[in-house]
């Protein structure tokens, strides 16, 4: 399985403090959770879709910020301040770099996806949306990509409108001129299903909206993992991720906006930061991006987000995708070999995902084996509901990937399922 040039533009990746070659090996040493033993069994971890583990460099980033340099930033000159806020700046700088983002001040600090698309709907879509408008997203959104614009459609009596999917998980890119109207105000669509896999042509589908004068919010939290992001090449207006799935802490994430939106966009929430002066007359908000990020900041969170960040350009992303390549389509063999296992989303360009459903064996039985197996992998709706409905299914058993898994996980993957039908048959 290929991922799709589209999702890998040239970007230029600094040299960074680890030279070591992507060894297998070293790469899962630096991983100090991959050492538990789960029922007896070495951990196989394979719920990366839903969050990934952390290496030892970003959880002593987050011990070394509040042990020797922790304060609150952007409001102090003394030396602790001044420090924190150095490296809370340098993480932004790193988020931007990442994306490819053309400035610094064009990435907003988020607690993560969910919030970057509140965020979006809350202060871009409650200015701009009114009766009788629309907002379009597609058959394959995670829940956080969907209820939002459920929301503010409720509250603005405007419509949502869906671009279909077919059973491989691919989109039906046929209906979407049709779905892009006069009454578009703005389109969202995830770049990677986290049920699925299936990545979508999102290059494609930003240039069509604009031809039609809609701006687009890709939600990356499947694909920053995975793939090299270029912003500026996919020409998307917002972009948004969180940071634990991409080997960083809980609790953070990002939201690049084109920065003329950012600046015509009113403030999300109240507070301090994002003021230039209050009194009880007139209060006049901060420049962007500081506008959006009321009250102190998860300071520790947006350092650790830049540790991780810099771990994975450290082992080289280009090396990680052909690996995580090689894996997928390994996993993708090896399951399909499996007596009465169908793969569910079949689509020809997938990173990430495998879901599958066994003949006659709910998911959950199929998840509870498994980690017996010393195997975790997830089961469910995956937070796409929609999906599953679209495919006839109330689950699927889902294996996720890491830069840190191996065939050997797959290997274990597959001795864990021949033990499920054992069980049941």
């Amino acid at each position: 399985m290929t991922t799709p040039a589209a999702v890998i533009p040239p970007q230029r990746v600094k040299d960074c403090a680890r030279k070591h070659a992507y060894d297998f090996e070293a790469v899962r040493q630096d991983f100090p959770i991959l050492r538990q033993i789960v029922h007896g069994r070495p951990l196989v971890y394979l719920d990366n879709a839903a969050t990934a583990q952390k290496p030892r460099c970003v959880i002593e980033a987050e011990r070394r910020l509040y042990e020797e340099y922790y304060a609150n930033i952007h409001r102090g000159v003394h030396d602790l301040s001044m420090k924190c806020t150095e490296a809370y700046d340098a993480a932004r700088e790193k988020v931007r770099r990442r994306l490819n983002a053309a400035q610094a001040e064009e990435i907003v600090f988020v607690r993560g996806a969910t919030e970057a698309v509140n965020l979006v709907a809350g202060s871009y879509g409650r200015s701009r949306v009114g009766q009788d408008d629309e907002i379009l997203i597609s058959a394959l959104e995670h829940h956080s990509n969907i209820v939002p614009w459920q929301m503010l459609c409720e509250e603005k009596g405007a419509r949502l409108r869906v671009i279909p999917m077919f059973e491989t998980g691919e989109l039906d890119l046929d209906a979407l001129d049709a779905l892009l109207g006069p009454r578009t105000r703005l389109l969202a669509i995830t770049h990677v299903s986290n049920a699925l896999g299936t990545v979508i042509p999102v290059r494609e589908i930003v240039a069509r909206a604009h031809a039609r004068n809609v701006p687009v919010l890709v939600d990356g939290a499947q694909a920053v993992p995975h793939a090299m992001i270029d912003v500026r090449d996919i020409g998307c207006d917002f972009y948004v991720f969180s940071g634990h799935k991409a080997y960083g802490p809980s609790g953070i994430g990002a939201l690049y906006g084109r920065r003329e939106l950012l600046e015509a966009m009113p403030p999300y929430q109240g507070g301090g930061n994002m003021i230039l002066s209050v009194t009880f007359e007139k209060t006049i908000y901060n420049e962007v991006p500081y506008r959006f990020e009321a009250g102190t900041p998860n300071i520790a969170g947006a350092i650790a987000l830049g540790a991780a960040l810099d771990y994975v350009e450290s082992l080289g992303l280009d090396r990680i995708i052909r690996h995580e390549d090689d894996l997928m389509s390994y996993a993708t063999d090896s399951l399909s070999s499996v007596p009465d296992l169908r793969i569910v989303g079949t689509a020809r360009e997938k990173i990430g995902v495998i879901s599958f459903v066994l003949e006659d064996i709910h998911p959950h039985d199929i998840g509870t084996i498994l980690d017996h197996e010393g195997v975790a992998i997830r089961s469910g709706h995956h937070c796409a509901q929609p999906v599953m409905q679209r495919l006839g299914l109330t689950a699927t058993a889902r294996a996720s990937f890491g830069l840190y898994n191996t065939r050997e996980d797959v290997d274990a993957l597959v001795g864990g399922i021949q033990k499920v039908i054992e069980v049941f048959a």
